[in-house]
């Protein structure tokens, strides 16, 4: 999977071949890259690959990231991710506030 990822960040424009995406840019190849190794690492977790100190360090990691960057407009995770990531994502790691959930008026 790493070559992949690699022709990705590489070569942004051929995420079109997976995912019919407007954005063409290096950010977007780079957010998949880094959600899969969240998923990877959440799912290292889940096996209990990872000891309490390690999952501390990479839980933060990956909070920030959600709170402090883009990553969470970036892609459709739920596309992408098995379902029991995209929960831990939305019930962990995605702050809850109101501006995260806009209402929509019809």
């Amino acid at each position: 999977m790493p070559a992949l990822e690699q022709i990705l960040i590489e070569s942004p424009q051929l995420i079109k071949v997976v995912n019919k995406v407007d954005a063409n840019s290096p950010e977007v190849a780079y957010a998949y890259d880094i959600l899969f190794t969240f998923a990877h690492v959440f799912h290292m977790r889940q096996r209990k690959v990872l000891s309490d100190n390690e999952w501390a360090g990479w839980f933060r990691w990956m909070k920030s990231s959600f709170e402090q960057g883009e990553i969470k407009y970036t892609i459709e995770m739920e596309k992408w991710f098995d379902p029991a990531f995209q929960e831990f994502v939305d019930e962990e790691l995605i702050p809850s506030t109101k501006d995260d959930n806009p209402t929509i008026l019809t």
